[in-house]
């Protein structure tokens, strides 16, 4: 990397926890300059404008958290234990996941969804990627009969984000992580009656037990 380069990532990923934290409108210039010990000189040397910053900093903490998740989920073999695996991910990192301010979409999307418009091309991304991770899997289980052939991958995978997003939400807001768990609870059943293919078994062989 050129020295450039290393100013531009050590600035991102000194801003990044804290918009994450304060939010996009939220963070000003001097939390900046403060968290990365530059000048505004320095700091608009390297970046456009703070919009341009934000950017930057909302795709570094969408990555932290895809490849955190991908490398836990990625742990597992089957397409039903990378789906279960999901939904834990979070019940084991839950503290991280407060420590760090909330899941960085959800707080994006918020802003951008009214407030902060140049923002929301990127969290939609961020969206369609998450759930095409989701779908990958949810297909690649119908192919190996481990989900039910009629699931539509795409609808489930949103249904799942959904139901992990509000219970992120509450967690944070209410200060509690019974809200979260019992999301993550609700995606398990999710995954165990509406996903998962039943097994079969023949009426003689039931009798004949």
């Amino acid at each position: 990397m050129s020295k450039a380069e290393r100013t531009k990532a050590f600035i991102i990923e000194k801003c990044a926890p804290i918009f994450n934290k304060k939010g996009y409108e939220g963070t000003s210039l001097a939390d900046i300059l403060e968290a990365t010990g530059l000048t505004k000189g320095a700091l608009y040397g390297n970046f456009a404008d703070k919009n341009d910053i934000a950017i930057e900093a909302y795709k570094y903490n969408v990555e932290g958290m895809r490849r955190r998740l991908a490398d836990f989920v990625d742990r597992k073999q089957s397409a039903y234990d990378k789906l279960i695996a999901f939904a834990e991910y979070y019940r084991e990192g839950w503290e991280g996941t407060s420590r760090r301010g909330g899941c960085p979409i959800q707080n994006a999307s918020i802003e951008a969804d009214d407030n902060i418009e140049f923002l929301r091309p990127h969290v939609q991304n961020s969206i369609k990627n998450w759930v095409s991770f989701l779908s990958k899997i949810i297909e690649e289980g119908k192919k190996s009969k481990e989900f039910k052939s009629t699931i539509n991958a795409t609808e489930a995978a949103y249904s799942l984000i959904t139901v992990l997003e509000g219970g992120i939400m509450l967690m944070k807001i209410m200060n509690n992580k019974s809200f979260l768990f019992a999301a993550l609870d609700r995606m398990t059943g999710i995954i165990e009656t509406e996903i998962k293919k039943q097994c079969q078994y023949n009426t003689e062989t039931l009798l004949q037990a």
